[in-house]
């Protein structure tokens, strides 16, 4: 038996209901680019990461409502929770420390799917961390 190694999540598929609104709230108002699109799905560049939107993964099953997050990195998230709430992002909470010097602020996207900004508080305070996300994912605030 071959051993293997797992190295990375390369993709999440999140279940839509609306495919359009899911697209335009990910691209519109969280800023992730469009890689490509078939019949059903949505394919967005999410830092090294490819984040599906599927109709037919909604069919599926429901997922209890936090069952899971998605969390994207950001290099400022005071700056990215008011970029986020003046494009009309509705917190569940204010911007809280997590661990050690980083914080995070949760929301949902339309279907209800439980979402994250994660980084240091404000950008002064940025120091490396083991994985931070590309240019591309983080808010230009």
């Amino acid at each position: 038996m071959n051993d293997i190694r797992l190295t990375q999540i390369n993709n999440i598929i999140l279940g839509v209901t609306d495919l359009a609104r899911s697209s335009a709230f990910y691209r519109e108002t969280l800023g992730l680019e469009v890689q490509f699109e078939s019949d059903g799905f949505v394919f967005l560049d999410a830092g090294g990461v490819v984040l599906a939107l599927s109709t037919a993964h909604a069919r599926l099953a429901t997922p209890p409502a936090g069952a899971t997050e998605v969390g994207f990195g950001v290099a400022d998230v005071t700056a990215a929770h008011q970029a986020l709430s003046a494009r009309g992002v509705e917190f569940l909470n204010a911007p809280r420390n997590v661990t050690g010097d980083q914080w995070a602020a949760n929301f949902r996207d339309p279907d209800g799917h439980l979402l994250s900004i994660f980084g240091p508080e404000e950008a002064s305070e940025a120091r490396p961390v083991a994985r931070q996300a590309p240019a591309g994912v983080a808010l230009q605030v």
